[in-house]
């Protein structure tokens, strides 16, 4: 089971303009206005992505293009005299830099907090020794995978646990649960069957966080396999094609949706 990183939608960004078409007018110093004020947006406040798995069904989507705010779980620094930050907390969902490999971004909710003991029990999660009713996960798969289910356990392990992460979390099991360390937390797919989550890699470092899912902005179905085309339409086609799938791919009941 392999899991895509979250794709980040790439930022558009203005052609250069020859001096000599526009004199320092109004209208310009306007503009140049908007376009700074929309790089400082997407830089430091929201950033957007779009869902490449099924891990966070049916909360998020494949295809699901979301806005990020960078600002509420942000940590400190300039703006902290200025903007009340907030606390992560259970249930909350995240963005994240991926553990194994910084440069993805993943998306989870969080299970647990520093210095939560977590297990699983036929997949039943317990937060300090409570099962915990989470209405937003699904499962996909009737069978029963111990070491995914009935987590935390040193008996067995699954193919897609990172080893590094085997070795550490030997060492953080106490009486039957695991203990999420100072700075950290613990991580998992509302899809609990189909996500590769803290279970098979570990715990999410504070820093590494980027912010949570603020909104759904657009949304389009997995588009099908596109047909062999010759040369000659090849581009016309696609660009029909790519008209074609925004009016009838489209999830417009989800667009502008707010994320919980």
């Amino acid at each position: 089971m392999s899991e895509p990183a979250l794709q980040v939608v790439p930022e558009v960004k203005p052609q250069g303009v020859p001096e000599h078409h526009f004199s320092l007018s109004g209208s310009l110093q306007w503009f140049l206005s908007v376009i700074v004020i929309a790089t400082f947006v997407m830089t430091f406040i929201v950033q957007a992505f779009v869902i490449p798995s099924e891990s966070m069904e049916n909360t998020l989507l494949i295809g699901d293009y979301l806005l990020v705010d960078k600002i509420d779980y942000a940590n400190g620094g300039f703006w902290s005299p200025l903007l009340p930050y907030t606390k992560i907390k259970r249930g909350d969902i995240v963005v994240f830099h991926y553990p194994v490999h910084p440069q993805q971004h993943f998306v989870k909710r969080v299970i647990g907090v520093p210095g939560d003991r977590i297990r699983l029990r036929n997949k039943q999660v317990f937060v300090n020794g409570q099962p915990i009713v989470e209405p937003y996960t699904i499962y996909q798969s009737s069978q029963i995978n111990i070491y995914r289910d009935d987590f935390p356990t040193t008996k067995y392990i699954d193919g897609n646990v990172d080893s590094r992460w085997w070795i550490q979390m030997r060492k953080l099991i106490d009486d039957g649960d695991l203990i999420v360390p100072e700075g950290n937390y613990f991580v998992m797919g509302d899809n609990r069957d189909e996500s590769l989550d803290s279970r098979y890699w570990g715990f999410v470092p504070r820093e590494n966080i980027v912010g949570r899912p603020l909104l759904i902005y657009f949304s389009v179905r997995r588009p099908d396999d596109e047909a062999v085309e010759t040369p000659q339409n090849a581009k016309l086609s696609r660009l029909v094609n790519g008209f074609k799938r925004v009016f009838e791919d489209a999830r417009w009941h989800r667009m502008m949706k707010l994320v919980r």
